[in-house]
């Protein structure tokens, strides 16, 4: 028994069997006078089977026990009686067989258990994941998951059976958005081969989930299933809430010391022909970092109000040709003192209905960011255009430009390119930001081109309004 004790009952199972077998041959053998015809071949499946489990040094007792059998069942019959040159022969036959059938036992068992220890570390490796994870069949049912899912799945309540669209959908109530959800799992049901992001909020709790959802191939590139995960982001949103509130609260403390500093800052304007040169030279630099200080002060404000979605927008007949004439005109005395050349070229470009004072935001902070990037001798091209559907403001620069590996990070909140922060120039990352945001509420687009050491070019793109005939520009419709 000790012999075998590292078999599993399964192989025991199939081992007893076979010798079974191997015992039952010989009767029959011997019963019904069948030496002759079932010969030493009638005991090879069963010896094949037992060399497969017990290995193959151990396989050579069973098949030296074969033709053991076969020898003596042919005592009986005086018509066979096998020399020793037969015995030999059926033996070293029985014996390649047994030693044969147990390598290939042996190596399918390491090959299974290479396979386990595979599979389980696999487990063990996404069941260590934060995010949850399963893989589903081509109709959405649960194939793999791993343990966070399961945790997840529970704390959230939802239905232990049917595919994941239909599993979320059961809980459709418990979001704070019933119907866009439910609306995003008939799509991601009905399109299995899309690829999604999505975030979700529970109701009571809090909890905020991201979900993400894409296409998995089969080597051939065929469908084979989808893969789903499950991240919480509660912490992460709760941490931009926190931020958010710190700078609006700030920004806001910040405003009233500046209104009495502006305040005062008129007040000795008043008196300025009484100071020295110094004095004046002062009272310059401190109206300059006042109102930086202040720009800063209203972008962080404006920030604030469009990631809380309260950005209002006052719609009218908007020329951007004028707009656009505007900006360069008030980024012109920069432009020259800068030593950069400022061109505007206009063309017929369409009205739009727009936010004058939004738009001329974006386009005075396009404009004087191109001044500010471009060295001296550089040059900053302004121009308007429009066709039935879309106006366009292009703002070209001979600049600095931006290294392409940052490109994808301009319209993050703060982010500053190294080629800015190389040279000193000042700025906080919230422009683009600022603009695109207003863009977005016009359902326009920006896009931005650069190369570094050669320029970037602004596209402003704006669906067209025609004006009404009886109204003016700038009167509300």
């Amino acid at each position: 028994m000790n012999r075998f004790a590292h078999l599993s009952d399964r192989r025991v199972a199939r081992i007893a069997f076979s010798i079974v077998g191997l015992f039952g041959t010989y009767g029959l053998m011997a019963g019904f006078d069948l030496q002759a015809q079932l010969g030493t071949v009638a005991f090879a499946p069963w010896l094949a089977l037992i060399s497969f489990d017990v290995g193959e040094l151990a396989s050579l007792p069973f098949a030296v026990t074969a033709v053991g059998l076969w020898v003596l069942a042919t005592l009986p019959n005086s018509s066979v009686n096998p020399t020793w040159t037969q015995v030999l022969v059926r033996l070293a036959i029985l014996a390649v067989l047994g030693v044969g059938s147990g390598m290939a036992g042996r190596r399918l068992r390491e090959s299974e258990r290479s396979q386990r220890l595979v599979v389980a570390l696999q487990n063990s490796l996404i069941d260590a994941t934060l995010d949850g994870i399963c893989l589903t069949d081509t109709d959405g049912n649960v194939l793999i998951s791993n343990r966070p899912l399961r945790q997840i799945s529970v704390e959230m309540g939802l239905p232990p059976t049917g595919t994941v669209p239909e599993r979320l959908a059961a809980i459709a109530n418990r979001v704070t958005e019933p119907e866009r959800f439910r609306e995003r799992m008939v799509a991601l049901a009905r399109a299995p081969g899309a690829v999604s992001v999505d975030e979700f909020e529970l109701k009571g709790s809090g909890r905020v989930f991201r979900g993400y959802t894409a296409p998995v191939e089969n080597p051939d590139g065929s469908f084979a299933g989808r893969i789903w995960t499950l991240r919480e982001v509660t912490a992460d949103r709760e941490l931009e809430r926190l931020r958010d509130a710190f700078v609006a609260a700030v920004s806001h403390e910040l405003r009233t010391p500046l209104t009495s500093i502006s305040g005062f800052l008129e007040l000795l304007g008043d008196e300025e022909h009484a100071l020295g040169e110094s004095g004046r030279n002062y009272l310059s630099v401190i109206r300059r970092s006042t109102g930086r200080l202040q720009q800063i002060v209203e972008d962080l404000l404006l920030v604030a109000q469009i990631e809380a979605q309260r950005l209002e927008l006052h719609r009218s007949p908007v020329d951007l040709a004028e707009l656009a004439g505007a900006a360069v005109e008030s980024a012109r005395p920069a432009a020259e003192e800068r030593g950069v050349a400022l061109e505007l070229e206009t063309s017929d470009a369409p009205y739009v209905q727009a936010d004058a004072l939004r738009m001329s935001q974006v386009l005075d902070n396009l404009v004087s960011n191109a001044v500010k990037f471009t060295e001296r001798g550089g040059s900053v091209t302004v121009s308007t255009s429009g066709d039935g559907s879309w106006a366009r403001v292009v703002v070209a620069d001979t600049g600095v430009g931006i290294p392409a590996s940052e490109q994808e990070h301009l319209f993050s909140r703060f982010f500053r390119a190294s080629t800015a922060t190389r040279r000193a120039i000042p700025g906080t990352g919230l422009g683009l930001v600022i603009a695109q945001a207003i863009v977005a509420e016009h359902g326009g687009s920006i896009s931005l081109e650069s190369r570094e050491g050669e320029g970037t070019t602004v596209t402003v793109a704006l669906p067209v309004r025609e004006p009404v005939a009886a109204q003016a520009p700038g009167t509300v419709a």
